[in-house]
C-alpha cells in the first residue's frame, strides 16, 4: 500500500484547496462556508518521483453540539490512524486559537511525523504574523498559500523526505461502481455495512454526503471501488451552491463508473426523481442494478416483492432487463447478494460475443423474422458483429438500413438478451451499410 499522508486542523483553514493543489485536480469542495469536508476524502499525488495517497479531512471542533460534528471529528481520528505523515494546517488571518491548540494535542498523542502549515501566507507582514504558531511547540512550520501555491514546494521536499521508498508497481484500473440515489435512501450506510467499519458519516439529515468518494473493496474473489456519492435532487430543490456541486459530482460520478448501484426508499416508492437517475445512467451506457432499500419498512400485506417488481420495471420500459433486489441496509439483510449481483451486471457488460457466435445464432433469427418492407423495398442483413466500446453496441450490416425502424432494432436487442444474458446493461444496436 502506498504512503498515506492525512490533512487535518480546524473547519475553514484550506484543508480542501491544499488538497486540490496537491493532487492537481478539483475533486474536494471548496467553500467559504465552515463543515463543508465531512467524510475522509482520498486522492493521489507525487513530488520528486515520489507517490502518496492524500486523506482529506472535516475541519475538527471539540466539544460542538452540532450532529455532524462529533462524526466528523471521528472521521479524523481515524485518518489520523490511518496516515504515516500528517499536514496539521492553520492559518494566519485568526492566528493561534484554541482548537488550534486542542488538534495539536491530539496530533502530539499520535507519536506521527507532523508538519505544521500555515495558511493564507502571502505578504511579507503575513509571514511575520507567522512565528507565533510556534507556540503550538512544533520543531518547524511552513508557511504557504493554498490558492497561490508558494511555499508548498519546501514542505513537499520534507514530507516526500521522511516517507519511505516503495517498489515501483503497475498501476491497476479497478472497476467502479456507483451508489447512487436521492438524498437519505442509505447510499453511506449500504457501503458502511459492507465494508464493516463507519467510514462514512451517516445522520438522519439529507444532504450528509457531499462529496463522491472512493472505497477498494474486495469480495467474491473480485476488486473493484465503491464510489459513495452525494443525493441526486430535483433542480428545482438545488438551493445552495454547494449543494449544486454535489449533485454535479454526483452526475461526474455515474458518468466514470462501471455499474450504477441505484439505491432508493423502498417505503417512498419508485418516483419520479429515482426515475431520472435510472435514466441518466442508461443514457451514460452503464450497468445497472435497482436496489429497493428499507423493504423491512414496507407493508407486505399491501405490496408484495412480485407486485413492488413489477410496478418498478413498469417504469424502466423499455429498457426493463434490470435486476431488483430488496435489500435492508439496517439489517444486512440480502447487501451481499446486491453486491454480487453488481458483480454480475459488470461482468455481462465486459461481455465479448465472438463474430463467428454471433452470426451464426442471429443470422438465422433474422432470417425467419426479416425487417417489414418499405415501399416495396426489402431490407436484408447480412453479417453482424460486435464493436470494441467499454459497453455492449453492434452494428448489423443492410443493403437498405435507413429503412430499418426502431422498433426492429428492439426486436434485435431483445433476441441478443435472449440468447446472451446482458441483464441491467444497455445495448445499442448500429444499422450499418453493407
Amino acid at each position: 500500500m502506498s504512503n498515506i499522508v492525512a490533512i487535518v486542523g480546524r473547519p475553514n483553514v484550506g484543508k480542501s484547496t491544499l488538497f486540490n493543489r496537491l493532487i492537481q485536480r478539483r475533486e474536494a469542495i471548496v467553500d467559504a462556508i465552515s463543515g463543508v469536508t465531512r467524510d475522509r476524502h482520498y486522492g493521489k499525488s507525487d513530488w520528486n518521483g515520489k507517490e502518496f495517497s492524500l486523506i482529506d479531512t472535516g475541519g475538527y471542533v471539540l466539544g460542538s453540539d452540532d450532529v455532524f460534528e462529533a462524526e466528523i471529528d471521528k472521521q479524523v481520528e481515524l485518518a489520523i490512524d490511518e496516515a504515516d505523515a500528517i499536514i496539521f494546517m492553520t492559518e494566519v488571518e485568526s492566528g493561534v486559537t484554541g482548537m488550534d491548540e486542542e488538534v495539536a494535542n491530539l496530533l502530539r498523542k499520535s507519536n506521527k511525523p507532523v508538519f505544521l502549515v500555515v495558511n493564507k501566507v502571502d505578504s511579507a507582514n503575513r509571514m511575520n504574523d507567522a512565528a507565533e504558531f510556534y507556540s503550538l511547540g512544533f520543531e518547524k512550520y511552513y508557511p504557504i498559500s493554498s490558492i497561490n501555491g508558494s511555499g508548498t514546494g519546501d514542505l513537499l521536499d520534507d514530507l516526500v523526505a521522511i516517507l519511505p521508498d516503495e517498489e515501483e508497481k503497475e498501476e491497476e484500473t479497478l472497476p467502479r461502481f456507483a451508489v447512487v440515489g436521492r438524498p437519505n435512501a442509505g447510499k453511506s450506510s449500504f457501503i458502511n455495512a459492507l465494508i464493516g467499519e463507519e467510514r462514512y458519516i451517516v445522520t438522519d439529515v439529507a444532504g450528509t454526503t457531499r462529496d463522491s468518494i472512493d472505497t477498494h473493496y474486495n469480495r467474491f474473489g473480485f476488486e473493484f471501488k465503491l464510489v459513495d456519492t452525494a443525493g441526486i435532487r430535483r433542480k428545482s430543490k438545488v438551493k445552495e451552491d454547494l449543494e449544486f456541486y454535489s449533485v454535479m459530482r454526483s452526475i461526474r460520478a455515474i458518468e466514470h463508473c462501471d455499474v450504477v448501484v441505484l439505491i432508493f426508499d423502498a417505503s417512498r416508492g419508485f418516483d419520479g426523481q429515482v426515475q431520472n437517475i435510472f435514466w441518466l445512467a442508461h443514457k451514460n451506457n452503464k450497468g445497472i442494478i435497482i436496489l429497493a432499500n428499507k423493504w423491512d419498512l414496507v407493508d407486505k400485506d399491501q405490496k408484495t416483492v412480485r407486485e413492488y417488481e413489477q410496478m418498478i420495471r413498469k417504469q424502466c420500459e423499455p429498457f426493463d432487463d434490470v435486476p431488483i433486489v430488496f435489500i435492508s441496509v439496517l439489517t444486512k439483510q440480502r447487501i451481499y447478494k446486491a453486491i454480487e449481483t453488481a458483480v454480475d451486471v459488470y461482468k455481462n457488460r465486459s461481455k465479448r460475443i465472438k463474430t463467428s457466435l454471433l452470426n451464426d445464432t442471429m443470422l438465422p433469427i433474422i432470417q425467419a423474422f426479416p425487417p417489414p418492407s418499405y415501399k416495396g423495398k426489402y431490407v436484408k442483413i447480412k453479417f453482424c458483429t460486435q464493436l470494441p466500446t467499454p459497453y455492449p453496441s453492434f452494428a448489423f450490416f443492410a443493403n437498405l438500413p435507413q429503412y430499418v425502424k426502431e422498433a426492429y432494432k428492439r426486436f434485435l436487442e431483445n433476441k441478443l438478451r435472449d440468447k446472451f444474458d446482458f441483464t441491467g446493461v444497455p445495448i445499442t444496436i448500429y444499422i450499418r451499410k453493407k
